[in-house]
């Protein structure tokens, strides 16, 4: 099949789904936005954005729980370990384990992997996400292993044959030149759902997004964080 290219606010799919496997509350959102989709019998656009976390929360590494290298200012710090804190109680409802990374990791291998399973498997990108994200954030994954994110495609039932190219060709171009386009396009962060000329940051927004695809029948929801 020939390769999708992407414009940042445009898709046929109801809803595009901004996503990053490093993100905590990407990981928080993943199966609330899944189980959306379930519920309206519709497939979202989902496509990565490879967040460049050290041009605003400064970096850090750790060894063994220690910080051993970091160029933070302590709000920055404080701003870290509130967003850990935060998406770690919604992880836990979900039955998720939620650990701190121990460095910034590149994430962009496996965000391409989403963009392969969105145009070559669309029906298992459900299971490539449940491949990836989980263990991750148990700290069982190395996404910036192509051969890993490979196991991963292939544990979903993905035909994996081909992505390692990929990856560093075609797929690589789409993913730069989808993130260049999202900062002008008003795109910062994940999860960002757009839809019918709104772009929401947050899962806290999934059940506008549900009231609205049901035709804005009854009451308008107010903000809300879901499961």
């Amino acid at each position: 099949m020939s390769d999708q290219t992407y414009k940042a606010l445009e898709s046929d799919a109801p809803v595009i789904v901004y996503t990053d496997i490093k993100s905590p509350y990407a990981f928080v959102a993943v199966r609330p936005t899944l189980e959306l989709e379930s519920r309206l019998g519709v497939h979202f656009d989902w496509r990565p954005i490879t967040l460049d976390i050290p041009s605003y929360l400064g970096s850090a590494t750790k060894s063994r729980g220690k910080v051993i290298q970091a160029n933070r200012s302590p709000e920055q710090w404080m701003h870290i370990r509130y967003a850990y804190k935060d998406a770690r109680r919604y992880a836990e409802r979900q039955g998720y384990m939620l650990k701190g990374t121990e460095k910034i990791w590149d994430s962009s291998i496996a965000n391409i992997g989403i963009l392969w399973v969105s145009q070559r498997d669309r029906p298992r990108l459900g299971d490539y996400l449940e491949t990836v994200f989980p263990p991750f954030w148990r700290r069982e994954l190395d996404i910036e292993d192509v051969d890993v994110v490979i196991e991963c495609l292939n544990a979903a039932g993905v035909e994996s044959s081909g992505f390692r190219d990929w990856q560093q060709g075609i797929g690589r171009r789409l993913h730069d030149e989808l993130y260049a386009q999202l900062h002008p396009a008003g795109i910062y962060g994940v999860p960002t759902y757009v839809f019918d000329g709104y772009i929401l940051f947050g899962r806290e927004h999934l059940p506008f997004v549900e009231w609205h695809l049901r035709g804005r029948r009854g009451q308008k929801p107010d903000i809300a964080q879901s499961m």
